[in-house]
């Protein structure tokens, strides 16, 4: 690890600060997450912990903060729930399941690294990526509306009168400072200063706030203060190691392990462009799940990137591992020493420097090209900016990935096309244009006339591609069609794994298939290395 710090002196003071930057808006996040979770804030804040240094040490994206995120907290609240039931009245039985769960998702996890899945992100179309865009900063900036509020008689109540008039005072302030400090100087940690100045100002105004302190009490929390992460062996003796259980817990890791790397990975993209820099998705996914198994055992509630954070540290100056390093340490000391210093900033700061995030996140050239663009296209970005909002992030990529591939797969079916011509011996020539698969197959075999044609034809590929099983399957039906009508029918520039897959489906379509020393050298899709 000094290795790695002293090649990165160059920028280390970037990387310190907004380091220190992050550590500070993990606390609440951490603290959130765990609420919406079910459980003690400090396994949140040991999962930002743990998951974030792992990450930042091992992953394949320098400058990326991972930790707890809400996108898992809102799958595992059913998971500890269910837990609960499962054993006696404050045996707390569900905590422990989360355990197991989060352990068996790192594995899954390492398994899509392992297996080299985590380059297939690249298949994300670009509206796709920015709906995620939108719909996460959409996410993110109603999740700290929640800020404005306070607990009165057990339950919560919008902030009024001169409180929410402090509270939004307060947050413009910490804003303020973000945006005019850059003019002043590049060198300034904006968002580090804002928090620190709006800090000294509550506490030496002794104004009536809400802070860290007050936000974890009003959870039901007890503080910031803890110990070192602990072993937890309480997960093998109380969960069952057996058939039930993974049949239980199965499900739930392969939904956190999905939603996990959907986001790690769209968020790894979105560093890569606003960096300039190219991450290593495969070796993200061993470390994300990785760092998933240590925290499992180590009882954190398990975690992924997190797109605020992330954005917090590239915007602060952090470019290199050191940044994340400096988080996660941080955040550690926060726990051990500096609980109750921490537990006294505001959360106005907080949510003004995540109100920035969210400002700086959404893309707002999206306004301005949806009715430059594809009418499809504009329809999956809104759709995907609104299912990340209704649902989670991976409903709403993958449902954007659907629409973008059946548009694609209409469009390219329209695009199969015969030009027909006879040779001077009366035989038939269908020469084929476009890419014949599934979708293209009832327009391919429109184009042919078996009873009218004469005794030969032939089919000219030169022009066309066969992407795949049902291609193939046309193929051969229509040669079928032809033989049973009694006539002559030739395929010729069919690539040569085209030709060992049809000889190989039936070894009497040889006769009909010519070969040509200029036969083009595509892969038919299931064959092919991805």
């Amino acid at each position: 690890m000094f290795q790695l710090i002293r090649k990165r002196t160059p920028n280390a003071k970037n990387d310190i600060l907004s380091g220190l930057t992050v550590a500070l808006a993990l606390v609440p996040e951490a603290v959130a997450f765990a609420f919406v979770a079910g459980v003690d804030p400090l396994v949140g804040l040991y999962a930002a912990f743990m998951i974030g240094l792992i990450t930042s040490i091992f992953g394949g994206r320098p400058g990326m903060i991972s930790g707890a995120t809400g996108a898992l907290a809102v799958v595992m609240v059913s998971l500890v729930a269910q837990g609960n039931d499962m054993g006696q009245e404050g045996e707390n039985l569900g905590l422990y399941y989360l355990f197991a769960t989060v352990i068996l998702m790192g594995f899954i996890q390492m398994l899509v690294g392992v297996l080299k899945l985590g380059k297939y992100v690249r298949l994300i179309p670009h509206p796709v990526m920015m709906g995620f865009v939108n719909g996460l900063a959409i996410v993110i900036f109603l999740s700290q509306l929640g800020m404005f509020t306070e607990t009165v008689d057990g339950e919560k109540v919008w902030l009024q009168g001169s409180n929410l008039a402090l509270m939004i005072g307060l947050v413009g302030l910490t804003m303020g400072l973000m945006f005019f400090l850059p003019k002043l100087s590049k060198k300034i940690p904006e968002a580090l200063v804002a928090i620190l100045v709006v800090s000294a100002v509550v506490i030496l105004g002794d104004l009536q706030v809400g802070t860290v302190g007050s936000f974890i009490r009003d959870g039901g929390g007890q503080g910031l203060k803890g110990g070192l992460p602990q072993f937890q062996w309480e997960t093998f003796s109380k969960v069952p190691f057996n058939w039930e259980t993974i049949s239980f817990i199965g499900p739930y890791a392969l939904i956190l392990a999905a939603i996990g790397l959907i986001e790690s990975l769209m968020t790894l993209n979105l560093i890569d462009e606003l960096t300039e820099t190219q991450g290593n998705s495969n070796r993200e996914c061993l470390a994300q799940g990785g760092a998933n198994v240590v925290t499992g055992l180590f009882g954190g509630m398990g975690g992924c990137a997190m797109i605020g954070q992330s954005l917090i540290n590239i915007k602060g100056g952090g470019r290199t591992r050191l940044s994340g390093i400096v988080a996660a340490v941080t955040l550690l000391m926060f726990i051990l020493f500096a609980s109750s210093l921490i537990e006294q900033v505001p959360i106005a700061a907080l949510v003004g420097v995540m109100f920035m995030v969210v400002i700086g996140t959404f893309a707002w050239s999206s306004f301005r090209i949806l009715n430059k663009i594809p009418l499809s296209d504009a329809v999956v970005l809104i759709a995907v900016s609104a299912l990340t909002v209704i649902f989670d992030l991976a409903i709403a990529v993958l449902a954007g990935i659907i629409i973008s591939a059946l548009v694609f797969a209409w469009e390219n079916a329209k695009r199969i096309r015969a030009k027909k011509y006879f040779l001077e011996d009366g035989t038939r020539v269908y020469e084929i244009w476009g890419p014949l698969f599934f979708g293209s197959i009832q327009a391919f075999n429109s184009k042919f006339d078996v009873h009218n044609d004469p005794d030969k034809v032939v089919l000219d590929f030169m022009e066309s591609r066969v992407t795949d099983h049902s291609a193939l399957e046309a193929l051969f039906n229509l040669v079928e069609k032809y033989e049973a009508a009694g006539k002559e029918i030739r395929i010729k520039h069919l690539s040569e794994e085209c030709q060992r897959l049809m000889i190989k489906a039936s070894p009497k379509l040889e006769r009909v298939i010519e070969h040509h020393i200029d036969d083009p050298r595509y892969h038919v899709m299931e064959e092919a290395m991805l």
